[in-house]
């Protein structure tokens, strides 16, 4: 059997091989150790100011330091929004490990309600970074505090923490004319700068609080942080105070606040007193009101579920958005365009038979004190005599003659149709109707009844008690405009971009002004023109006055009332029955402060709303005789407040 021959190993070729791996596999290291240095040079050479910056940016973050707000007060000093501490329940998730025995364990201490817990995974949602902690509760009291305190220990990531809340301490009282603060929503995130509201919770909604909210904010200082990897602070690096907001005071007297709440009770109303000197703005109250500080921290579903049901309409402010029909109160406006431009003088009479009626139109329009029994009228009437008793009669006839575009341009002149006030949130600007407008809203002509329904304030025109307030500090000032403004001191005035600014009326002579004010001084006082008659407010409010005051009464009637009846207000619903308006000024000689006030449903202008006018006139022309032994109610409050004086 033949075998192979055995092959001897080539020694020398394996010896090749070998060498030729040992250099690739060399090629291969060197170059792998290459591109490791220059990869290294790259990393920490060239481009190690760019990842510096990064790694400093995982290390070391900017956390915000929320400024203070600015203190609100009235012109007197008195605190009317300050900031107080609130302990809030916070928890920080990431050191959570179940949420839900967490709710379960908080709630056997302290009251937890399911909208707590909604509102707090929310929030949660809503957080920046992780290791942030997030309220779940606010205003924790005294009790709730110790309670959670003993067992703290035991729930990691939860903690009590302090922080400044926005509080009110005349609560409903100023929520209409100063406002409030809520906190931030999605709504506001999309419209806020986000850097200057960095580590904010809140921002002004309504009132002073939005028109004067840059200043009031105050500006947001800033902390470095160094971190690690699971983003939990070990160190503080460097920081920025934040600039705390500015203080601002008010034109607002809390005592005159008072005064007019009280006067107008439980009923739906307003009051907005101005300083004819200065425009500013003395008292601005809207009934009933509601407690801002609901507000602050979040208010319960059930609790604004109240607010909005409410038939009363609290969260309205009528004040400043509520436009009514102004009635009689215009009627002085009348009567001045009527004397200014030529149309009466002060002996130009007319017989008042107790209704008016325009050529060639079966239609009455009656006087007030008209009877379906045909009886009624005032007789003789000169404008004085219309003025206090406030014939409407000769109002009718006196718009007639002027025509609408005479009346439309004095009304103007007072501010009526317009925004006039300087820095109040919200104010409407009421309408003054013309044929332009009614063209072109209903597609209709001006009927001469139009005008005639204007004479009184009636038919379309509307005005707010701010507007009616400020045309009597026009007429308190003999035609030189001062505009209303909330702000006195503090911060720059923000006028606001609808505000029209407004001329003085300087067309109209003085004598027409002495005719005018005089019929309304004696609206509030006795006639003096041998009618052995008072005027329409004297029995109200008029006796035994210490001071001058020219007053007019008006009334709003909200039902027509068809040819042929009478208004019977008590077969009425409460929410139909006429507006009781009167405004007035006081003293004539030295006018000090003017005043419109309304009273929903309330009847009678003189004898409903004439008394709230003559208490807040009161108390702020007779305050220091009134007072002279001790301050008054809102100062004793405020004194209260601040823990001065004894308990």
């Amino acid at each position: 059997m033949l075998t192979e021959p055995l092959t001897l190993k080539n020694f020398s070729q394996e010896s090749r091989i070998v060498v030729s791996r040992i250099l690739i596999g060399s090629c291969i290291l060197l170059l792998l150790t290459g591109l490791l240095v220059s990869r290294f040079v790259y990393l920490q050479i060239i481009a190690y100011d760019t990842y510096s910056t990064l790694a400093d940016e995982n290390r070391i973050r900017v956390q915000p330091i929320p400024p203070v707000r600015g203190i609100i007060h009235d012109r007197n000093g008195v605190l009317l929004a300050d900031n107080i501490p609130s302990f809030n329940l916070m928890v920080t998730k990431e050191w959570v490990t179940d949420l839900d025995t967490l709710y379960r364990q908080l709630g056997s201490i302290i009251k937890l309600t399911d909208e707590d817990i909604a509102d707090f995974e929310l929030r949660l949602n809503r957080r920046q970074r992780p290791y942030e902690s997030v309220p779940i509760r606010f205003r924790l009291t005294q009790e709730e505090i110790a309670r959670i305190s003993v067992d703290l220990y035991s729930m990691l990531g939860v903690d009590i923490e302090a922080q400044l809340i926005r509080h009110y301490p005349y609560g409903n009282l100023v929520a209409h004319a100063v406002g409030s603060v809520r906190r931030i929503n999605e709504d506001d995130m999309n419209r806020i700068d986000r850097v200057a509201y960095s580590g904010l919770d809140h921002i002004g909604k309504l009132g002073v609080e939005v028109i004067y909210e840059e200043e009031l904010r105050g500006k947001v200082g800033y902390q470095h942080v160094e971190t690690n990897a699971h983003g939990r602070i070990m160190k503080t690096l460097d920081s920025r105070l934040p600039e705390p907001g500015t203080d601002i005071t008010l034109h607002l007297d809390i005592d005159l606040q008072m005064a007019a709440s009280q006067a107008l009770g439980e009923r739906r109303g307003a009051v907005v007193a101005i300083d004819p000197k200065t425009g500013g703005i003395l008292a601005l109250v809207s009934t009933p009101g509601y407690d801002p500080n609901l507000f602050v921290t979040g208010i319960t579903r059930k609790d604004y579920a109240d607010l909005l049901g409410s038939k009363d309409k609290p969260l309205f402010n009528r004040a400043v958005q509520g436009q009514y029909e102004p009635g009689s109160t215009v009627k002085p406006i009348l009567g001045l365009a009527g004397l200014a431009l030529g149309h009466i003088n002060a002996s130009t009479q007319i017989d008042d038979p107790g209704w008016f009626k325009l050529p060639h139109s079966k239609r009455l329009y009656r006087d007030w004190n008209w009877q379906a029994s045909g009886q009624g009228g005032h007789g003789h009437v000169n404008i004085t005599r219309a003025l206090y008793r406030s014939c409407n009669v000769y109002f009718y006839q006196l718009a007639v003659d002027l025509g609408i575009d005479h009346v439309e341009d004095y009304l103007g002149m007072f501010g009526f149709g317009a925004t006039t006030a300087l820095d109040v949130w919200g104010a409407k600007q009421g309408l003054l109707p013309n044929p332009e407008w009614k063209s072109s809203t209903r597609g209709e002509i001006w009927y001469p009844g139009d005008t005639v329904n204007i004479s009184i304030g009636q038919g379309d025109m509307l005005a707010t008690p701010l507007q009616l307030a400020t045309a009597v500090a026009v007429l308190a000032n003999r035609g030189r405009w001062l505009q209303p403004r909330i702000l006195k001191s503090g911060s720059r005035l923000h006028r606001q971009v609808d505000a029209r600014i407004m001329p003085d009326i300087d067309r109209v002579p003085n004598h027409v002004w002495d005719t005018i004010i005089d019929g309304m001084v004696q609206v509030v006082n006795r006639g003096n023109q041998g009618y052995g008659e008072n005027g329409t407010a004297w029995a109200h409010i008029g006796q035994k006055i210490p001071y001058i005051m020219a007053g007019k009464s008006g009334t709003s009637q909200l039902v027509e009332i068809q040819q042929g009846k009478t208004y019977e207000e008590l077969e009425l619903d409460d929410h139909l029955q006429k507006h009781a308006w009167f405004v007035a000024f006081a003293p004539v000689e030295d006018p000090q402060i003017a005043i419109a006030a309304i009273v929903e449903n309330g009847g009678g202008g003189s004898e409903i709303a004439g008394p709230v006018v003559r208490a807040v006139a009161d108390e702020y022309l007779l305050r220091d005789e009134l007072n002279l032994a001790s301050p008054g109610p809102a100062a004793q409050a405020s004194s209260a407040i601040r823990g001065e004086g004894s308990l």
